[in-house]
């Protein structure tokens, strides 16, 4: 009983901390595209509803759970198909792997690029990268494209539904190069919550010994 406990409460730290990573990272890449016109929100109303429906205010949250769902998945799924040894072990790979998302997140929105195709095969080759540098596991490309795949349908319907747009769509209501931020967001925040959950792994066991 003591240890279900135990256990239920790392869990409960980790979702927190994840939760809070997700908000960090939501307020500054959201931030990043607005500054850069890619993405824009309805102006604010007076009505409740409206500011209700139509302001930012949802997306922090927003991906703050998602990011809690995604980092419970991966060590999980690891736990469950036997893939625990990955590349990115150790809080300096974990950053290294944050300082390449960012830096994928940065490119989708400051370099000037010929056409959308080529910005579409660039990001595709960079977050290939980042996987095969921090992750090279199975489940982690598997989960790392249903995540994008998601997160993509997911993003078209708020788009349709006015809650934001982006600048120039040429992908339905979204940018083509979107999927590959999802994907490479989805490896980023499974590494952080694959090394959170191997601190208390370790920790756990160096109590019981």
């Amino acid at each position: 009983m003591r240890q279900t406990c135990r256990e239920a409460a790392n869990v409960g730290i980790r979702a927190l901390l994840l939760f809070f990573v997700g908000i960090f990272f939501a307020v500054v890449l959201n931030l990043l595209q607005v500054q850069r016109r890619v993405t824009f929100f309805p102006p604010d109303d007076d009505s409740w509803t409206y500011a209700l429906l139509y302001s930012a205010w949802w997306v922090p949250p927003s991906v703050g759970m998602a990011t809690v769902i995604i980092g419970l998945a991966y060590p999980c799924f690891d736990g469950l198909f036997g893939s625990r040894k990955v590349p990115c072990i150790g809080w300096s790979a974990v950053i290294r792997c944050v300082a390449v998302f960012v830096g994928i997140n940065h490119a989708s929105t400051k370099i000037i690029f010929t056409d959308n195709l080529q910005l579409l095969v660039s990001l595709a080759a960079m977050s290939l990268g980042l996987w095969f540098l921090f992750d090279r596991s199975q489940i982690g490309l598997i989960l790392g494209l249903i995540i994008s795949a998601l997160a993509t349908v997911g993003t078209q319907i708020l788009v349709y539904n006015g809650l934001f747009q982006y600048r120039d769509p040429d992908f339905l209501y979204i940018r083509s190069w979107l999927p590959c931020i999802y994907f490479s967001g989805g490896v980023t925040f499974g590494s952080i919550g694959r090394q959170l959950a191997w601190e208390k792994f370790i920790r756990s066991h160096e109590k019981i010994e």
